[in-house]
């Protein structure tokens, strides 16, 4: 363990560790099962979303690289590992695909390190670094990934923990203008527009018991992120509902995505 994470405070409830525990996943402490529960306790199929998320991943992953031809994948705000990662579905598919990690927490890259492991013939490599910085990302990511070629460009459930508008589209706007034709950006993010209040209030209790700032946007906010883009069907919905198995139930959660086509 490094230095840096073996002085992280794990009192304070932390996001990643928080939607590890409603994954079923045990990288998570006290500080963030309580708080896990206390978001529970108002909105009760939180869980739900996080695993529909998981599910909304595999089903991108697989269309990417069985449809879209793309072998590479720039995974921005990875989050603690878990089942399915982005790696494990693209080069279950393609033993060659190479995949490049982000994320601005010391702890989650930790873990990466130690349990994100690539196949012999493709690359799986980490990058410590936050989305509100695209420059130094993209100069990480050049090292491992060829610009000249289509690249899944992954941001799942980061960029709600960008409060600020501005930083925000420009942000996934710098990465977008960096990637090659063919391309494709795929995007989630928690709305209020499923629970309402409910979801705004645990929205705002988990920031003042000191975890990550978070919040919530409109679907019409969410398709600003794809102004100029080829917006694929169905378009920005709730992530249960894209493109979901035709015999699915799935309810709707209160994670929207997307994905568009870039050039």
């Amino acid at each position: 363990m490094t230095e840096e994470s073996s002085t992280l405070d794990t009192s304070v409830p932390h996001s990643a560790r928080i939607w590890n525990y409603w994954l079923g996943g045990t990288d998570n402490f006290e500080a963030d099962r309580a708080a896990g529960d206390e978001v529970i306790a108002h909105i009760p199929d939180i869980p739900i979303g996080a695993k529909a998320e998981r599910v909304f991943l595999k089903r991108v992953v697989r269309f990417l690289v069985e449809d879209a031809g793309i072998r590479q994948f720039l995974d921005v705000g990875t989050g603690l590992p878990s089942a399915d990662n982005t790696h494990e579905v693209a080069q279950s598919l393609d033993p060659g695909s190479r995949i490049v990690y982000v994320d601005n927490d010391p702890l989650v890259m930790e873990h990466a390190r130690a349990l994100l492991n690539s196949t012999p013939e493709g690359a799986c490599t980490y990058v410590e670094a936050d989305l509100r910085e695209p420059e130094s990302i993209l100069d990480a990511a050049r090292e491992t990934l060829d610009f000249s070629q289509p690249i899944g460009l992954m941001i799942l459930g980061v960029v709600n923990h960008i409060m600020d508008d501005e930083v925000a589209y420009a942000s996934v706007a710098r990465l977008v203008r960096a990637m090659p034709p063919g391309s494709h950006l795929v995007l989630t993010h928690s709305t209020a527009e499923i629970h309402g209040e409910p979801m705004l209030r645990v929205m705002r209790e988990t920031t003042e018991r000191g975890g990550t700032p978070i919040r919530a946007r409109t679907k019409a906010e969410l398709e600003r992120f794809f102004d100029g883009l080829d917006l694929l069907e169905p378009g920005v919905v709730t992530c249960s509902r894209w493109r979901p198995a035709p015999d699915s139930a799935e309810p709707e959660v209160y994670l929207f995505g997307g994905v568009a086509r870039i050039g």
